[in-house]
């Protein structure tokens, strides 16, 4: 790169050393939060000139024009999601290539003629404004949509008639962290929300960072003021409680959850909507929230309702499995909880999904590759495996009343298949619904392999390699390793764009190192990345660096790590491990290759982009990835 031989001034940044925190008696300084405030102008000015940098830096990037006109060709292709019904329509969301969100469209069968229902991109003029939640109505008369702007969590939810596509005066405010769950009366549905702010409270949205506190659970009835809204549930004892909703698919119960925080935990209540004699419409009259029952009270599990039987409930949980179960309980009899299909040995019981009256399709995740399976929903029994390539299954669209099921599935080397599964015959077929189809990409021309790396105490990190068939192993190729692990997210099988410029264009091996942290193989993988075990998440991924050196598919000068949210405090850390490694063996920043360093896991992944960067505290020059 051109910019590679010449030294980057980066603005200077103020440090604040009176801020330092006592955390139970170890001083912790924070000398940069004042970074923290996105509207304070010494830190817009800071943005402004870290931008300007990076310009300059870009500016001298020969092929970036290229590669963006590359990368703009391949996202003009269509996109589709797999279809819904509800009544006696199907609804699916379409992409024709560059919009900016994409639009819902509604048809009276599946192959009746689709047509627009609701196009979030005539919504702004810069098509920030997103969809950010939605429910039909059992009916199919009523679509409840909820509205974002420029990536805000805050939400407005709106009301449209499907048949003339009218907008309904109902207007819902300070939304977030909802979604929408209509009655099957269709006389309204359940959403969830904050308290509106004081009048002294200056709310951004989508800048603001201060702590929401104080979640509750309303129901809104259609044609109403949101002031008449039911407040059915608040906690005022847990203001860091948030609460969703769920109604049955016999529409008998509405399920709520409590959460705290972003652990795998939550708990369980529910409410008979049939004792309430006059509707939800007397806890109006009565101004009283609904009488929940409590099924689990206690944060020690996740649970998440798969069907009902009248009292008797089929949940996905893991309790006492960090790999997940199927597990049963009646309502009469709550304490008695069984097992419906038991924790698997080694792979992850990801979803499953009540089908066909009753069957359950699960979705496992084995190695980080999906693998799909029909049982009887009354013993839990095998009745088929669904056969899908190595990829990921990314969505399962089926109710209990449907025999159709469709399956988004998708893989590296795969933009998008949507399967039919008929599940009234006797063996079912996987049918291609669509096939989702990129311009000038030849799948054939690629391939992808998974290895299993040594970390630095002996697990074995699985990661995936995807680069042209028969490249020579001779660390001559740019190499892009992405990693993550956290909050218990699985990195599966996908297929991105830029990805495949980068393969067909630069001949790049992309990389996917699966660390712990993550949720790959269940909760256990995903606590040995946490906390004080967060050390580990590091180790891992500089022993997936290490591996694609010594394997010979790249170099370190020729090696670059990436990782968003998460994943760049991931990258972050490794780039100071290494940069702080470095500084107490002397410094030797310009060795060509690292011979001697593979025992001192954090030194190693030096010379990524060749770019220079200077210390904070050390005039030592540092070429770092």
């Amino acid at each position: 790169m051109a910019s590679a031989a010449r030294r980057l001034d980066y603005p200077v940044v103020r440090r604040d050393e009176s801020v330092v925190d006592d955390y139970h008696g170890v001083f912790v300084p924070d000398p940069y939060r004042w970074l923290e405030d996105p509207d304070a102008e010494e830190v817009k000015d800071f943005v402004q000139k870290q931008v300007k940098l990076t310009e300059t830096v870009l500016s001298t990037c020969e092929v970036r024009e290229k590669l963006h006109e590359k990368i703009t060709a391949l996202f003009d292709h269509p996109r589709y999601s797999a279809p819904f019904k509800r009544g006696d329509k199907y609804f699916y969301f379409h992409n024709t290539g560059l919009q900016a969100q994409q639009v819902l469209y509604v048809q009276d069968s599946l192959d009746g003629k689709p047509e627009v229902l609701l196009d979030p991109n005539g919504l702004s003029d810069d098509g920030t404004v997103a969809l950010n939640t939605y429910e039909v109505s059992e009916d199919a008369k009523y679509l409840a949509y909820g509205l974002s702007s420029s990536g805000s969590d805050w939400v407005t939810i709106k009301v449209m008639r499907i048949e003339d596509r009218r907008v309904e005066p109902d207007t819902i405010s300070w939304v977030k962290f909802s979604g929408i769950t209509w009655t099957h009366d269709n006389k309204g549905f359940f959403y969830s929300r904050y308290p509106a702010p004081k009048e002294d409270e200056d709310i951004d949205a989508g800048t603001e960072t201060n702590s929401n506190l104080y979640h509750e659970l309303y129901y809104h009835f259609l044609g109403t003021n949101q002031s008449e809204d039911v407040l059915c549930w608040k906690d005022g004892d847990n203001p860091k409680y948030s609460f969703a909703a769920d109604v049955t698919d016999d529409g008998k119960y509405v399920l709520m959850y409590t959460s705290e925080g972003c652990d795998p935990v939550n708990k369980v209540y529910y409410f008979d909507l049939s004792t309430l004699s006059g509707g939800l419409e007397s806890c109006k009259e009565r101004n009283e929230m609904l009488h929940f029952v409590k099924l689990v009270d206690t944060f020690e599990a996740r649970y998440s309702p798969v069907a009902n039987d009248g009292t008797l409930f089929t949940f996905l949980t893991n309790k006492d499995a960090p790999k997940y179960k199927l597990v049963r309980v009646d309502l009469n009899e709550p304490n008695e909880w069984t097992d419906l299909v038991p924790e698997a040995e080694k792979d992850v019981l990801e979803s499953a999904y009540a089908v066909n009256k009753n069957q359950i399709i699960l979705s496992y995740l084995s190695d980080v590759k999906s693998v799909l399976q029909i049982r009887d929903l009354d013993k839990g029994s095998l009745l088929h495996y669904l056969p899908i390539d190595i990829g990921s299954v990314s969505s399962i669209s089926a109710r209990r009343q449907d025999s159709l099921a469709f399956i988004e599935f998708t893989s590296f080397l795969t933009p998008g298949i949507i399967y039919q599964c008929n599940l009234e015959t006797g063996d079912p077929e996987m049918k291609i619904f669509r096939d989702i189809s990129v311009p000038s990409f030849n799948r054939a021309e690629y391939q992808v392999d998974q290895v299993f790396v040594p970390s630095k105490d002996g697990t074995k990190i699985p990661m995936f390699i995807v680069a042209r068939k028969n490249i020579p192993l001779d660390g001559s190729h740019p190499c892009l390793l992405y990693g993550y692990g956290g909050f218990n997210i699985n990195i599966t099988p996908y297929f991105k764009v830029s990805q495949t410029v980068l393969m067909k264009h630069l001949d790049t091996v992309v990389c996917i190192a699966n660390i712990r942290g993550g949720g790959e193989y269940g909760d256990e993988w995903h606590k040995a990345g946490a906390l004080a075990n967060k050390q580990n998440c590091f180790d891992d991924f500089i022993s997936a660096s290490e591996y694609l050196v010594s394997a010979g598919y790249t170099q370190p000068k020729k090696l670059c790590i990436e990782g968003g949210s998460n994943g760049g405090l991931l990258v972050g850390a490794c780039i100071n491990q290494v940069m702080h490694g470095l500084l107490i063996m002397g410094a030797r920043t310009r060795r060509k290759n690292f011979t001697g360093y593979t025992n001192i896991h954090r030194y190693i992944m030096l010379e990524g982009l060749g770019r220079e960067v200077q210390t904070s505290n050390c005039s030592t020059r540092l070429r770092c990835c």
